[in-house]
C-alpha cells in the first residue's frame, strides 16, 4: 500500500475545514453549528476550496479503510471508528495509519445512520434530528422541512431548482406563470408551476404526495402526472403508480404528530429514529414484523421505547450512545 507524503507546507484553512469536518461529523450538530460551518464557508474562495479539498481527503481515506472492512478486520475498525480523538491533517494525508483511515472512513459511511452523510453535511440548509423549519427560497416558492432534512439550491439561469438530497419536504410553489419549479431528489425529478407537495427521500426511496394542484413526476424516462389526494414512489427498480391517500397523515407531523396504520413496528422503529435522540435497534425478526397502530406525539417520543415494551414483552438493552437493542 502506498499513501501520498505528508506536504511539506502547511497549509491552514485546510486544517480548520478538516476540524470543523471532524467536529460536525462526529456528534448531533445543531443548526447554530451548521450555521458557523456555512459561515465559515462562505467567508472566501479560499474557504470554500479548504472545504472542497477536506471533502475529497474524506472520500480517499474512505476508501482505503474500505479495504480494512473485510472478515476479520469489522471489530477492529469499529473500535477505531468510535474514538473521539481529534484526527489531524498529518493523519488524514498520509502515514499510512490504519486509525485515521477508519475514522475517515466513519465520516464518510456512518454507521447506523448515527450522523448525517457527508451529501447532507455539505447542504445549503439542513435540519438536526427533531428539528423543523421554514424556509422561503424565492418569492413564489417556500419550503417546510421536517426533521433530518437536507436541501441543496441548484437554480441556473432563472430555472429554479432545489435538490431533496435526504429527508421530507412539503414545497408549496406558485410558479404560473413564470415557468416551472424543479425539484431533485435521487435521480428524478418533480415538476410543480401552481402546487402544494409533500416529497419525501429515504434510503433512494422516494414518495411524492399531492396536497393541492397537480405536479409532473419523472424517472428513469417515465412520467406521470399527480394531482390533489394522490402519491406516487419511485426508486431503482422505476416508476411505480399512483395511489389514493390521506394528505392529512401524510403531512400530520406538521401538526407534530407521526401517525402509523398497520406499520410493521421496523419501519416504525425507522420512522420514530428520525425524530427521537440516539438510535433503535431491532434484533428479533418475529419483533420486527408486529403490526402497528396508533398516533404519537413527536414531543413525547422519549416514551416510545417503554410503550413498546409494555404492548410486545420486549427485551430491552440499553447501550452508550443512546443506541437500544430491542429483541
Amino acid at each position: 500500500m502506498t499513501l501520498s507524503p505528508e506536504p511539506p507546507e502547511s497549509d491552514p484553512l485546510l486544517d480548520e475545514a478538516i476540524a470543523w469536518i471532524v467536529h460536525l461529523r462526529t456528534g448531533e450538530p445543531t443548526r447554530d453549528e451548521f450555521n458557523a460551518f456555512k459561515r465559515w464557508r462562505s467567508q472566501s474562495p479560499a474557504h470554500e476550496a479548504a472545504f472542497r479539498r477536506a471533502a475529497l481527503i474524506n472520500q480517499r481515506a474512505g476508501i482505503v479503510a474500505g479495504r480494512l472492512t473485510a472478515p476479520g478486520n469489522v471489530s477492529h475498525v469499529a473500535d477505531l471508528a468510535v474514538r473521539r480523538s481529534r484526527i489531524s491533517r498529518r493523519a488524514m494525508l498520509g502515514g499510512g495509519l490504519a486509525a485515521a483511515a477508519a475514522a475517515g472512513f466513519a465520516i464518510v459511511q456512518p454507521p447506523l445512520g448515527l450522523w448525517p452523510s457527508w451529501q447532507e453535511l455539505a447542504a445549503d440548509y439542513r435540519t438536526a434530528k427533531g428539528e423543523q423549519r421554514t424556509i422561503e427560497v424565492m418569492p413564489e416558492v417556500s419550503l417546510d422541512l421536517n426533521t433530518q432534512t437536507s436541501i441543496a439550491l441548484k437554480s441556473r439561469q432563472n430555472q429554479p431548482t432545489i435538490e431533496l438530497v435526504s429527508g421530507e419536504v412539503v414545497v408549496n410553489a406558485r410558479r404560473s406563470p413564470q415557468g416551472p419549479l424543479i425539484v431533485l431528489a435521487a435521480g428524478g425529478q418533480v415538476m410543480a408551476r401552481e402546487a402544494h407537495f409533500d416529497a419525501r427521500c429515504l434510503d433512494g426511496e422516494v414518495a411524492v404526495t399531492c396536497l393541492g394542484g397537480t405536479i409532473d413526476v419523472q424517472h428513469t424516462g417515465q412520467s406521470a402526472q399527480v394531482s390533489q389526494g394522490e402519491q406516487i414512489s419511485y426508486s431503482s427498480a422505476g416508476l411505480g403508480t399512483r395511489v389514493s391517500v390521506d394528505p392529512a397523515q401524510v403531512t400530520a407531523w406538521q401538526s407534530g404528530l407521526l401517525i402509523f396504520r398497520d406499520r410493521p413496528l421496523a419501519s416504525v422503529v425507522d420512522e420514530v429514529n428520525r425524530y427521537r435522540p440516539g438510535k433503535i435497534v431491532i434484533v428479533s425478526a418475529a419483533l420486527r414484523q408486529r403490526a402497528v397502530n396508533g398516533d404519537f406525539e413527536i414531543a413525547k417520543l422519549d416514551s416510545f421505547v417503554s410503550q413498546v415494551q409494555q404492548l410486545t414483552d420486549a427485551h430491552v438493552t440499553s447501550l452508550p450512545g443512546g443506541l437500544i437493542i430491542l429483541s
